[in-house]
């Protein structure tokens, strides 16, 4: 499986930030989402983020994988607002056990959002995410990980205004589901991270 970064890279900055990396106890798992850092605010449709999953295993063996995915809106829910103080973006940040594993609007298993997280509201449609302080909210909003609708998709252009889509992408994505489901009984603390620059990397950590 292609991966972005090292679970090594992954944990070093999460350490740098200050946040919490979970080194102890089985299945204790650290989800973290990587935002591309060089296409700037610009909202370009693609699966071009990543998303992390590091744990031990009861044996204490160290379990890592990375998948494509999304962690902003796509471009049609930046323009076809649902909610008056517009649509919501993740804010960067590390949000301990806010999610848990239920259905994704009733209908498959993900990981949803149980607790309060910190977004971006950005409602003047200019085809660019305008992350301005003064319009960060903060409550529990739907903010899911969950894999795309369709094995065909190549964009992310209807990506949904709150949620964190995983690429759906044949054997991968069936992998991914397959590995949430491994660690059902797992303490989820969802640690996810802020803003910062990998090693050699264009990228930056982001929150989920």
């Amino acid at each position: 499986m292609e991966t972005c970064y090292t679970r090594e890279q992954i944990e070093k900055a999460m350490e740098s930030l200050g946040h919490k990396y979970f080194h102890h106890g089985a299945y204790n798992v650290n989800i973290i989402g990587v935002r591309n850092a060089a296409t700037g605010d610009e909202i370009t449709n693609k699966f071009d983020d990543c998303m992390t999953i590091s744990y031990k295993d009861d044996n204490g063996d160290w379990h890592f994988n990375c998948w494509k995915c999304t962690t902003d809106p796509g471009k049609y829910w930046a323009e076809h607002l649902l909610n008056k103080d517009g649509v919501a973006i993740l804010k960067e940040g590390q949000y301990r056990g806010s999610h848990k594993i239920r259905k994704h609007q009733g209908k498959y298993d993900a990981l949803c959002q149980k607790g309060p997280v910190k977004v971006y509201r950005d409602k003047n449609m200019d085809d660019e995410y305008d992350l301005i302080e003064e319009n960060v909210h903060e409550g529990v909003y739907g903010i899911n990980i969950h894999k795309a609708g369709s094995p065909r998709l190549s964009s992310a252009r209807t990506s949904r205004t709150r949620s964190r889509v995983c690429r759906s992408s044949g054997s991968g994505n069936h992998d991914a589901q397959l590995r949430v489901r491994s660690v059902a009984g797992a303490r989820l603390a969802a640690a996810t991270s802020a803003t910062a620059s990998l090693a050699a990397s264009s990228r930056r950590l982001c929150a989920r």
